[in-house]
């Protein structure tokens, strides 16, 4: 009985993709069926990995072998992370119109993992194009980090109307909910970083301290996602659903990320923080309506 299907990327070593996003949502209580889009020992950012990227093939070969096991009954939702090339994230659309074939709701939460600031794009040439043209307009949710949002909305965010605009503008191509992530415009606040959330009913943000770390976690993207999805899944797409899975979302973070910090780790501490994550629905973190 899998209530959300996750394709991401997967490691043997570490918590990013798969690793980052299916426990926390297992411990929350859903049922993920986890497809991997790679295999590696460890993150690339470590220097030396191994492993092997899977097929496009490989990946519907996968989901054939879902389908014929349950149909895909029970299935509620989609996740996607790191797509890698155009083939895979065709891949991942297949997936998604089977899945709508058998619940015409399913809901697909698109995190367009492709660059960021500083870093620019990481991801093949092409894709951040067919991100735009196919992904978006597939999806209900959609999670860009601020230099994912700047590309796909075609424009510069230095204000917080900015980041607003471009939100909507990511909306106009089809996601109902947008979720923006690491975003520092003129008025945030001073050490902290922000995340917003945009629907056609509002906008929100929430702020929380910002946490120097000698070397950045990777995965926090994943994670969030993750738990922005869940968020959503229990309080809708509607009203006031997404600031409070915004709330929840920014609270299990800032938990997480207080429990890394303090195991000296470049690795998420998923597995200390578990207790606290599971138990961060108390909407501990305020947000602020911008609209």
């Amino acid at each position: 009985m899998s209530e959300i299907i996750s394709i991401q990327s997967h490691v043997a070593y570490g918590y990013v993709g798969n690793r980052a996003a299916v426990f926390p949502l297992q411990r929350l209580g859903w049922d993920v069926t986890a497809v991997n889009t790679v295999q590696f020992s460890n993150h690339t950012g470590y220097g030396r990995f191994t492993g092997d990227v899977f097929s496009a093939d490989h990946i519907r070969d996968v989901v054939d072998g879902i389908e014929a096991l349950t149909g895909f009954a029970d299935v509620r939702a989609l996740l996607s992370g790191y797509m890698g090339d155009q083939a895979t994230g065709t891949a991942v659309l297949d997936a998604l119109a089977r899945l709508r074939a058998v619940r015409a709701n399913t809901l697909y939460c698109c995190d367009p993992v492709m660059g960021d600031t500083g870093r620019g794009f990481f991801v093949r040439e092409g894709l951040p194009e067919w991100m735009r043209d196919h992904a978006l307009p597939a999806a209900d949710i959609v999670t860009p980090n601020q230099f994912e949002l700047a590309w796909l909305a075609g424009r510069e965010i230095a204000t917080r109307d900015d980041a607003v605009a471009a939100a909507v503008a990511l909306r106009e191509r089809g996601p109902r909910v947008v979720l923006v992530t690491s975003l520092v415009v003129e008025d945030s606040q001073p050490d902290c970083i922000a995340m917003l959330v945009d629907t056609a009913e509002g906008s929100w943000r929430v702020s929380t301290p910002l946490i120097n770390f000698q070397t950045p976690p990777n995965g926090a993207g994943d994670f969030t996602a993750a738990m922005f999805l869940a968020g959503c899944l229990e309080l809708g797409l509607s009203g006031d659903g997404p600031a409070r899975a915004l709330a929840r979302t920014a609270a299990a973070v800032r938990i997480l990320f207080d429990a890394t910090y303090a195991a000296g780790s470049r690795e998420l501490a998923l597995i200390a923080a578990q207790n606290d994550i599971a138990a961060a629905s108390g909407e501990a973190v305020a947000t602020e309506r911008l609209r």
